[in-house]
């Protein structure tokens, strides 16, 4: 049989990974083990088949396997090797939300998730492969089915504990390993806890024994590892053994496997300390992944002090019960998924979950809350960072609150809170599914149905749908008049000027904004969200006419970030700046605020600011004199507009840069010429468009610079004004 031996792709060469084509599977964390015949027969058998399930029991080993088939196979597929891990995923609403996310793609339309996927892979020759489905087999079967039959380039690996039952599925049974890997396995993770112990003779005896005991399989192998902390394998193997003859009068029609995997988790849970079985169990009502700090506040309690949680739980870390993973959101831990669920069932038998979940639930309530105040600082990043790593966590949260009718509001306030992940991080197809789904439920109109409702206006704007925001912002406004709800009605008369922005009605925009701006004041609201307002009110004066103005009002609004840290509002402030720039003849100006916009649109992933700031970017370049590199970054933020929305919101005033720059271009190029640019744009990815856009792309000819060495062009010793001055367009030094 061929061996499955790229030398080039080795998951294990950082050289080679790094010129491997896009994908997100992990690296590897510990040395992956044997498995020789089973990695090349899933090598041939992904060749002939374009869906392959592997099977088997659980902690076989079906995680690793497909992962390092996955890391092997990176180079075959030239769009990437893509997994999508779903056992956190407990709503089969959220499924094709989270293959989105697996496959990072952002989509501002409200456009079905299942459209978003079929569009984005229909082309592609990629690999998805799906971790953990199932208990969400039914809809995974029939997301799967579509996308194979609409995009022919697609191949699907997939691991569970039973089939899809696809047509064309080729089923592959994971066995457990044979006893050299299992004997090589249980050495090597008994290594990293004793370092300095070579086996004698007889633990290698012990070890082959007790490999035996547990059947070969892979979880169970390192549970037992841990052990040898404070046993020796002898020891491990006799209370193992014990366990064994315990067991064998209940569970005889459970095949074997089943009952070693479940006798080493039990055998474990056994040796573990009260507070270490508490602690267990209560970890088991998280989704995925989380920090200390959660794990105190939710845990901690009665028979477990908050201030004893951070020993135990390192307890059962060395006891592989527990496992760390270190990200960009710092330290975290999980528990494996069979060992979360049978923590889970000391839980329910303590008939302790209802009041776990709830615990689990007020602490995620008041990590949104917080990380909602905390948006409007200069932890912008970390917040975004924060909540992407806690979004299982939140949803789980969500469906708590959704539980109970007298605890819906509770989802109200998740939701509404979660405004600026939904509408600044990319997040809006989701935002918007969370947000008409906690508005199912009949409740009264308080405050939190009310945020509900404007947030879900703001998102529908966004997302193009004029219908449905109109909708949701019209009953905020008559719901809030009834209640005298000043917060929501400033909110709610904010976003219809949002509105009226992107539909091309700038003079009622004006109106509505300032009416808004001053609501806010009263209210003394001052957030991302005040601030974009202003920069909406400078869009609608600029759209009249007077550039002048709509500059003074984000030169404020510039100064009012950079006091508060503040950066997604900034770009889209520089972005009105960089067009009054470039009408002021400073095109190098512009293009500098241009490249900060594309930056922060990165960090966020904001695809609105960057399709924006691409389109007048090219107008940026055309200028300076390079049609050729101009047509290409048309082409670039076209290939982005399709995730965003209407292009340019369908707008006249959104659209004139565009307009402009392609009639120069196309003066200057010809239409094949520029035809070709076009063409060449569409081929790059957001990061490639993003890199070459602020790279200064490939053109040699620059127009005129600018030599004032002031960056973002204010005058200096101009005189700061307080936030609001310049909500009324009035006076204010002439800064451009």
């Amino acid at each position: 049989m061929r061996r499955l031996q790229h030398p080039s792709t080795n998951p294990d060469d950082p050289d080679s990974r790094s010129t491997a084509p896009g994908g997100n599977v992990p690296a590897e964390l510990t040395r992956f083990v044997g498995r020789e015949d089973e990695l090349t027969a899933l090598d041939g058998l992904l060749e002939e088949s374009r869906l392959v399930t592997v099977v088997g029991a659980a902690g076989v080993g079906k995680t690793r396997c497909v992962s390092r088939v996955a890391a092997l196979l990176e180079k075959r597929y030239c769009d990437g090797v893509w997994l999508a891990e779903l056992s956190a995923v407990h709503d089969p609403g959220l499924l094709e939300h989270a293959v989105v996310e697996a496959l990072g793609l952002t989509d501002h339309t409200g456009r079905a998730p299942r459209a978003v996927l079929v569009d984005h892979l229909r082309e592609r020759r990629a690999l998805l492969v799906l971790d953990g489905f199932e208990h969400l087999v039914d809809g995974c079967a029939d997301l799967v089915r579509e996308l194979l039959g609409r995009a022919p380039g697609l191949r699907v690996l997939a691991a569970g504990r039973r089939p899809l039952l696809v047509d064309g599925e080729v089923t592959f049974p994971l066995a457990p390993l044979c006893d050299e890997d299992a004997v090589e396995l249980f050495w090597g993770r008994a290594r990293a806890v004793r370092p300095d112990r070579e086996p004698t003779a007889g633990d290698r005896a012990a070890a082959l024994e007790l490999c035996h005991r547990l059947d070969g399989i892979p979880l169970a192998l390192e549970l037992a590892a841990g052990r040898l902390r404070a046993l020796s394998v002898d020891q491990v193997l006799l209370r193992l053994d014990d366990r064994f003859r315990l067991l064998t009068g209940g569970s005889r029609g459970a095949p074997h496997h089943h009952r070693a995997l479940r006798t080493a988790i039990g055998w474990s849970h056994e040796l573990c300390t009260p507070e270490q079985r508490l602690l267990w169990a209560r970890l088991s009502v998280f989704a995925g992944q989380f920090d200390l700090e959660a794990a105190e506040y939710i845990c901690g309690g009665a028979g477990l002090p908050a201030d004893s949680v951070l020993d135990v739980l390192e307890a059962l870390l060395a006891q592989s019960v527990v496992e760390r993973a270190d990200g960009v959101a710092g330290t975290r831990y999980r528990l494996l998924e069979s060992v979360r669920e049978y923590g889970a069932e000391w839980l329910a038998a303590a008939g302790d979950t209802r009041r776990m979940r709830r615990r689990h639930r007020d602490w995620f309530l008041g990590l949104a809350t917080w990380c909602e105040l905390d948006w409007f600082s200069p932890r912008q990043a970390e917040v975004a960072a924060r909540v992407d790593s806690e979004l299982p966590n939140l949803r789980r949260a969500m469906e708590c609150s959704m539980e109970s009718p007298d605890e819906v509001h509770l989802a109200h306030h998740l939701a509404g809170s979660l405004w600026f992940y939904w509408a600044g991080c990319g997040r809006l197809s989701e935002g918007r599914y969370w947000l008409e789904h906690v508005l199912e439920e009949p409740t009264p109109y308080d405050s939190s149905r009310l945020k509900v409702l404007w947030v879900l206006g703001y998102v529908a704007v966004l997302q193009g749908d004029a219908v449905g925001a109109v909708s949701a912002l019209q009953e905020c406004r008559e719901q809030a008049e009834r209640s005298g709800d000043a917060t929501a009605m400033a909110y709610a008369v904010h976003r219809t000027g949002c509105l009226a922005v992107v539909t091309d009605d700038p003079e009622r925009a004006e109106v509505l904004l300032r009416d808004a701006l001053g609501r806010y004041r009263e209210i003394g609201e001052l957030n991302s969200n005040v601030v974009m307002a202003q920069v909406e009110l400078a869009m609608a004066v600029a759209f009249q006419g007077d550039l002048a103005a709509a500059a003074d009002i984000c030169e404020e609004v510039r100064e009012l970030c950079e006091d508060h840290g503040e950066r997604w509002a900034l770009a889209y402030a520089l972005y009105v700046l960089a067009y009054a720039a470039l009408r002021r003849g400073l095109p190098e100006r512009a293009r500098r605020m241009l490249g900060e916009c594309l930056s922060i649109g990165r960090t966020f992933d904001d695809l609105l600011v960057t399709a924006l700031s691409l389109e007048l970017l090219a107008l940026v370049t055309a200028v300076e004199g390079d049609a050729g590199e101009a047509a290409v970054l048309q082409g670039a933020a076209e290939r982005i507009w399709p995730s965003v929305g209407p292009p340019l919101f369908g707008s006249v005033h959104f659209g004139r840069p565009r307009m402009e720059c392609e009639e120069q271009v196309r003066r200057e190029l010809g239409d094949a010429a520029y035809e070709a640019g076009l063409r060449a744009g569409r081929r790059l990815d957001r990061a490639a468009a993003v890199e070459r856009a602020l790279g200064g792309g490939g053109g040699e000819a620059r127009g005129q610079r600018d030599t004032s060495g002031a960056e973002g062009g204010g005058a200096a010793g101009g005189t700061r004004r307080p936030a609001a001055s310049r909500m009324t367009g009035r006076g204010g030094p002439e800064r451009w």
